[in-house]
């Protein structure tokens, strides 16, 4: 839900502006509104404080100056060339650099090349090494000399600098120097972490006064500073029992429609699970209703099917166990794995799935395999064709939560801007589910239930048509615009509807993979004696479930994801834009 809030105008002498703005932070409960963004922005101090506080966190985030950390990553490069080099240089055995220039002073000079070891012949040059198919080859002349090899099937190579045992020698060397540029990160780190961490929180908390600064209105040429802010309605009294010894003039109200009202949102602890995906979208503006926890409960459901494994649910029940042990910083990611995991391994036991394994054919659990809802159990017939239970549980949901959406729409309309408002969607609402039970009940209705049926179409069909604009007074505006709005239900409905296919399709293309990936295992292992046919079977289950956990896992976030900020946030009308409640403080 959404905190409500209080809108303080609060009216200071300049003479005690800055002990007010002193006892507002320290108390920490009011967000100041803030001037139009380019009036802030624009300015040139605060726009230097933005700067010294980024070259702190940029500081505090590299560990050390950029010299200690270009030091290091020089060596750390040389150090790599220097691992290349020795690579390069192995396949020429050992050498002294200087006696080859003590060649080519009396004479003489050696050329290194490489080629297919298939093509090599004996007459091109000494042969020094073979490896992986080609063979390295020095070719010996005199200076005087020119031979020619551009005619032949080989590469030249430039003359090694060192041996590898003089490169490796080299890294020794290089390795020394970087532990002596880490050990001094280290002692710059212990020196003046602590300090800079120091400097971030008093550079932010400047940031924060200069901001207020600049949203205070100076009147009366200065002599009255004027304030604007919210409160949470629950953190008022700890606010007016300080204004009351304040110096200061202030009004509270109930904010306008025209306030940009900030946002706190305010949920128990499962539904604040959930917060972090709202914000992911946007945060509902202060006129709306918070849909957290209206659409928690169906995220959780569209993740678990489609995981859709209960093997795979209880890893990620037990990844959410050790967060929350492990981490407890990130516990409420921990526990959002909890509740997600427990209704994967609920569906992944229902639909008889667990790491692929198909538990209808698990032969211990031949006595309870009829319960297993399975298309071998459960198929639903429907108009001469034979669909899968699951495909069909996925539509019902879907249509069951676009219903709910438009209900949710209606009641904030409501609630909002009054029922004439809402008759429209309403309408759409009422005749929709309508239409659902002159469906369900076809062919057992009597004369009286079906004319009931009739006029509540009838008269929801007056709305939809005619009523879509309270506000306008033109009837054949009203008709079009009508038309318009059920060509675009009916074609939206449909699309929405077949969306949620995919919660079955993903679920089931999941347990169809790691289906095969157990028939590949089992194949693998029996091929060969069993003292070793295990350790195959061991490697592919692996990395077979492996990928296929991740695969399922990217699609059980992201489907779910855009069903609610597709499919739910369009029929609830959710508008968003709101702003996140700051409050002004240390």
């Amino acid at each position: 839900m959404i905190s409500k809030m209080k809108k303080y105008t609060f009216l200071v002498f300049h003479r005690d502006y800055d002990t007010f703005l002193t006892q507002l932070r320290d108390l920490g409960v009011v967000h100041i509104t803030e001037k139009a963004a380019g009036l802030i922005e624009d300015n040139e101090d605060l726009q230097a404080a933005l700067q010294h506080e980024d070259e702190l966190r940029h500081l505090l985030a590299q560990g050390a100056p950029d010299q200690l950390i270009q030091e290091r990553t020089a060596v750390e490069e040389r150090i790599a060339a220097a691992h290349e080099a020795a690579k390069q240089a192995a396949v020429w055995g050992e050498f002294d650099a200087a006696r080859i220039e003590a060649l080519k002073e009396a004479g003489y000079t050696l050329r290194f090349f490489q080629c297919s070891s298939k093509s090599f012949e004996e007459g091109w040059g000494i042969k020094v090494n073979e490896k992986e198919g080609k063979t390295y080859f020095v070719a010996v002349s005199e200076c005087s000399e020119n031979s020619d090899y551009s005619e032949l099937p080989v590469t030249e190579i430039a003359q090694p600098e060192k041996s590898e045992k003089q490169w490796l020698q080299e890294v020794e060397h290089l390795n020394g120097l970087l532990a002596a540029s880490n050990a001094r990160i280290e002692a710059w780190q212990k020196a003046n972490i602590e300090d800079i961490k120091a400097q971030l929180v008093e550079a932010r908390q400047q940031i924060d006064w200069q901001r207020v600064q600049l949203s205070t209105d100076k009147l009366a040429e200065g002599a009255l500073c004027l304030i604007e802010g919210f409160c949470p309605i629950d953190k008022e009294p700890a606010l007016n029992e300080m204004l009351e010894s304040a110096q200061v003039y202030y009004e509270a109200e109930e904010p306008s429609k025209e306030d940009n009202t900030p946002i706190e949102l305010k949920n128990n602890f499962y539904t604040r699970l959930f917060e972090p995906i709202t914000r992911l979208y946007s945060l509902p503006n202060y006129a709306e209703i918070d849909p957290t926890p209206f659409f928690a409960p169906f995220f959780m459901l569209f993740f678990g099917l489609c995981l859709g494994d209960g093997g795979y649910g209880l890893v990620v029940l037990l990844a959410g166990l050790a967060v929350i042990l492990k981490a407890p910083k990130l516990k409420e990611w921990g526990w959002l794995g909890v509740f997600m995991g427990i209704t994967t391994m609920v569906v992944g036991i229902l639909t008889g799935m667990f790491f692929g394994i198909n538990l209808e054919e698990v032969a211990i659990l031949a006595p309870v395999k009829q319960y297993f809802i399975t298309e071998t159990n459960a198929t639903v017939h429907f108009m001469g064709g034979a669909y899968h239970p699951m495909m069909v549980f996925a539509i019902l949901i879907g249509i069951f939560q676009i219903l709910f959406a438009m209900g949710f729409k209606v009641v904030k309309i409501t609630l909002r801007d009054g029922f004439k408002y809402a008759a429209y969607d309403c309408a759409w609402l009422v005749a929709l589910v309508t239409l659902i039970v002159w469906f369900a009940l076809a062919g057992s209705l009597n004369t009286i239930g079906l004319y009931t049926i009739y006029g509540i179409l009838g008269l929801c069909a007056l709305f939809i048509l005619f009523y879509k604009d309270p506000d306008r007074k033109i009837l054949l505006l009203n008709l079009g615009g009508g038309l318009w709005g059920t060509y675009n239900m009916v074609s939206g409905l449909l699309g929405d509807v077949l969306s949620y296919i995919r919660l079955f399709a993903l679920g089931l293309a999941g347990g169809i993979l790691g289906n095969v990936f157990n028939a590949l295992a089992l194949q693998a292992g029996g091929a060969l004696p069993g003292w070793i046919g295990w350790l195959p079977t061991l490697l592919i289950l692996v990395f077979g479930h492996s990928l296929n956990f991740a695969l399922c896992l990217i699609s059980s976030v992201v489907h779910p994801m855009r069903l609610t900020f597709v499919e739910f946030y369009k029929n609830a009308g959710f508008e968003g834009g709101g702003k996140e409640y700051k409050p002004f403080k240390k």
